[in-house]
């Protein structure tokens, strides 16, 4: 067997022994890679959103709408605080006003608000999954062959 045999053979045994040790632990350069290639993806699609046409008044005034329920929520939690502190007495007739609604009906906001907002996670989810790229063309892919073998075969052993 030759050197360049033998330099062959080595190479296709430490290939081998990446391939099985990627079993057992993470790859961090394909890893890093992807994270890259995720990165890219979150910066494309936040530049595409910014490049659409202009839309008429209509379009502009649902999309505000759109925007505005999680503010909201979040603004009037912080709204609850600040009224019980300013008229106690008020904050609490209130609040007992709240527990004479029926329980199904707070089953129904329950799942009015999880619908709305898990439907909106799922919408931005699948849609991270479609947009993610392709890995880029200048990784190499590496030589499948295994030259001992190769060679193996051709001896007729």
């Amino acid at each position: 067997m030759s050197i360049l045999g033998i330099g062959r053979a080595a190479q296709g045994v430490g290939q081998a022994v990446a391939e099985v040790s990627e079993v057992f632990t993470v790859n961090k350069t394909k890893a890093e890679m992807g994270a890259q290639a995720r990165y890219q993806a979150a910066l494309a699609q936040a530049g595409a959103e910014f490049k659409q046409n202009p839309v008429g008044w209509f379009d502009r005034f649902v999309n505000g709408l759109n925007r505005l329920p999680r503010p909201i929520m979040a603004l009037s939690t912080v709204g609850l605080f600040a009224y019980a502190m300013k008229d106690p007495e008020g904050f609490a007739v209130r609040m007992q006003g709240l527990a004479y609604v029926p329980e199904p009906l707070w089953w129904l906001l329950g799942a009015v608000v999880s619908f709305y907002f898990g439907a909106r996670e799922l919408t931005y989810f699948r849609g991270y999954r479609a947009n993610i790229p392709a890995p880029p063309a200048t990784v190499a892919v590496a030589n499948t062959t295994n030259a001992a073998l190769a060679e193996w075969q051709a001896s007729g052993r």
